[in-house]
């Protein structure tokens, strides 16, 4: 169990217990969804008619295959063509996939095959004590099958580097292989070879009987199979599929000689996806959303893919929000006059000044840890800020008594992006913001613990104040 000190901020220490036990897009959806039950948001369907059951002044949140999430809350006074008011962010990072057939061996080591997912910071992952979570389709004895998370709080796996004295220019330029240098090892042939052998199955086959296409005993080791169903209680022969990721078994943590900073695996873009979940709770709960008749609709999208490009069901540039958007102002003329009236903030990590590499950073654009919200902007439309969504932010920030930072990339230097980019293609005004962090897409980042709260603030004074702010602006 991790110690916390007494003078933590409060917010980071609730962080820390988000990311720790979301080591996966799945965990991360099925924990935004608990703590929003918690606040008292009912779940819906998007199968389901709920048009007809969601009512003004009601707090209602729907997942999409576990891994992405959309939460709202109808004003008093809610009426088709309602203004929507959105934070979206990403629920997904860098990390590795154990691959649909994973059984490799190799000089009497047992070994996991794995597929790089996003832009890692590979060597980062090596030496590492990792572990297993993700969701697993299982069946039962009635032959009912469902999608399962999991999450195996104990290292299984490790990716050895290489010793200095096999390798004296390790430190020159260190590069490796991607495909033959970079399998983890799960542990020792041996010691498999002298477990008994399970008798075969109806379900897992025999010399009589054809494999079934839903049976994948063969793709796997059997121990990593037997360590799943432990885990699920439930008979390998019942594992019919899973998506599987590794991930760190090393808590996330507060760190720097006053608590100034945390150091945690994940933050990208887990600190936005906590912090859009508090702040929608919290609204939800407070004397605001009860007196804030007129408001927008608040929203909440936590997107998965956004690392590989966010083209999937699950992504931004899914039919998520044009869904949502559709089904709360059904008529063309509503719709229309909803998105004229909505705001959107792309809330994804941003790049704190390295003090080593400071030459990296365009000499008036190095954002500082713990020094306030970072407005992203780039001239190449890599972010959807522009000058009033900007001014836009600044208001919201000014209401919580916050500081702002600018950030744009060097002209030297490619720009990335995020939500912010595909979700304007709708129309909706859109500005991308974040907390600064150091080493993002490395296995173990570094952000501001002050940064937390910064970034609920302000969340929280977009769902209460942008509505009023909004009619004060004239741009056409």
């Amino acid at each position: 169990m991790t110690a916390i000190c007494a003078s933590a901020p409060e917010a980071a220490t609730r962080f820390l217990q988000f990311v720790n036990a979301s080591p996966t897009p799945f965990h991360a959806v099925h924990n935004a969804a608990a703590r929003l039950e918690k606040a008292g948001f009912k779940r819906i369907r998007e199968k389901d008619e709920w048009e007809k059951t969601v009512q003004p002044g009601g707090k209602y949140f729907f997942t999409r295959s576990q891994a992405a999430l959309i939460a709202f809350t109808l004003p008093q006074k809610w009426q088709h063509g309602t203004g929507v008011s959105i934070v979206g962010t990403h629920v997904d990072s860098p990390n590795l996939r154990i691959r649909p057939i994973s059984k490799k061996t190799a000089h009497g080591y047992l070994q996991v095959a794995v597929e790089t997912y996003g832009g890692g910071i590979w060597h980062s992952w090596l030496d590492r004590d990792l572990s297993i979570a993700g969701r697993v389709v299982t069946a039962d004895s009635s032959g009912n099958h469902e999608s399962r998370l999991i999450k195996i709080d104990q290292p299984l796996l490790r990716i050895p580097t290489l010793a200095i004295h096999l390798d004296r220019g390790v430190n020159d330029n260190f590069k490796f292989n991607q495909e033959t240098e970079f399998v983890p090892i799960l542990g020792l042939a041996s010691a498999q070879l002298n477990k008994p052998k399970s008798k075969p199955t109806a379900s897992t086959g025999d010399a009589a009987k054809p494999k079934l296409a839903s049976n994948i005993q063969d793709n796997h080791h059997p121990a990593l199979l037997e360590v799943l169903s432990q885990e699920l209680s439930v008979a390998p022969e019942q594992i019919h599929d899973f998506e599987l990721c590794l991930y760190d078994t090393q808590p996330a943590v507060l760190g720097g000689i006053e608590n100034e900073f945390i150091f945690s695996p994940r933050m990208d873009n887990l600190v936005s996806s906590f912090c859009a979940v508090e702040a929608l709770a919290d609204y939800g709960s407070s004397s605001s959303f009860a007196s804030h008749s007129e408001s927008n609709v608040n929203c909440i999208a936590l997107f998965n893919h956004e690392e590989i490009g966010s083209v999937s069901t699950t992504g931004a540039e899914s039919s998520l929000v044009p869904s949502l958007l559709n089904r709360l102002s059904p008529t063309p003329g509503s719709f229309a006059r909803s998105i004229a009236r909505s705001f959107l903030i792309s809330a994804d990590m941003a790049h704190g000044v390295h003090p080593n590499y400071a030459g990296k950073y365009e000499e008036n654009h190095r954002p500082a840890l713990n020094g306030g919200i970072v407005i992203k902007t780039n001239a190449k439309q890599r972010y959807a800020t522009d000058s009033v969504s900007s001014f836009i932010v600044k208001k919201l920030v000014e209401a919580k008594g916050g500081r702002v930072q600018e950030f744009e990339v060097r002209n030297d230097c490619p720009c990335g992006s995020t939500v912010g980019p595909m979700l304007s293609k709708s129309g909706i005004r859109t500005v991308d913001v974040g907390n600064p962090m150091l080493a993002m897409h490395s296995i173990r980042e570094t952000a501001g613990s002050h940064d937390v709260q910064t970034c609920i603030d302000l969340f929280e004074s977009l769902f209460e104040g942008f509505a009023e702010l909004d009619r004060g602006i004239d741009v056409e």
